[in-house]
């Protein structure tokens, strides 16, 4: 996992699966092991500081989530609060 002027380069978790679903007021986000590893590493490597403040990464049933998911966008806000 790098950042670079390209971009996020990020390898999912072989097999890996996440499914992200809204109920009422909440968002359930469902993942098996892969998955989590998975997004875990994802957050990770954002919090790195080669990564630049409002970097974001869209995830939908087209690149990661599956399908009927709720698109996701995670964002690196360091803005004080």
């Amino acid at each position: 996992m790098q950042y670079d002027i390209n971009g996020f380069h990020f390898k999912w978790e072989a097999d890996f699966s996440i499914k992200i679903e809204h109920y009422d007021n909440n968002i359930v986000i469902k993942a098996n092991k892969e998955g989590l590893i998975s997004l875990s590493k994802m957050l990770m490597a954002m919090a790195s500081e080669q990564v630049p403040n409002g970097f974001h990464i869209h995830l939908d049933s087209y690149n990661a989530l599956e399908d009927n998911s709720v698109e996701t966008i995670f964002e690196k806000d360091i803005s004080e609060k």
